[in-house]
């Protein structure tokens, strides 16, 4: 499976680094391939060494204006740059079978919304994990609940995303969702 993770190119502190280690080393461990934003940095480059040691493909999809930023790899593995972010985004998801939110800033967010909005509509029907570390994403789930609640979205929250706790049960619904396990 390509699974897209949308996440952070800051150094993060441990709590952060470790659960996107781990779900980095199920993911590789598992045969799948990341699809991911391609940096050499912060927490990408955690979630990118984690994967690669643990014997998973690498797909980046860099932006033009951070090319010098991104990882270089050889064949299997693929980096693509983009023009722009819309470019990136768009790439990101067509290379993709799932996704995972991890933490991250305003650029994750912007990607995150994307692909909820994309199936709200019904153009994407791809399964969305918010992988919820140390409970970074609980004032977002409250949102999207009091969204869901108050007649906002048209389709159950359930049905656009999956919240997870811990990256084994991020990775079990990707796969339960996808049928490989």
């Amino acid at each position: 499976m390509n699974i897209c993770v949308f996440l952070s190119a800051a150094d993060l502190d441990d709590r952060y680094t470790r659960p996107a280690r781990e779900f980095a080393e199920l993911l590789g461990k598992g045969g799948h391939t990341l699809v991911w934003g391609g940096s050499e940095s912060g927490l990408m480059k955690v979630v990118a060494d984690g994967v690669d040691e643990a014997g998973g493909r690498l797909v980046g999809v860099s932006v033009d204006f951070l090319a010098a930023k991104a990882r270089q790899v050889s064949e299997p593995n693929e980096m693509v740059i983009a023009r722009d972010l819309a470019e990136r985004k768009a790439l990101l998801l067509e290379k993709a079978d799932a996704v995972v939110i991890m933490v991250g800033g305003t650029g994750t967010l912007d990607e995150a919304t994307e692909i909820l909005e994309l199936k709200k509509h019904g153009k994407q029907t791809m399964p969305v994990v918010l992988l919820n570390s140390e409970g970074f994403y609980d004032g977002l789930k409250e949102q999207f609940r009091r969204m869901e609640d108050e007649g906002f979205l048209p389709v159950p929250l359930t049905d656009l995303v999956f919240f997870a706790e811990e990256p084994v049960g991020a990775l079990a619904y990707l796969e339960e969702s996808a049928g490989t396990q």
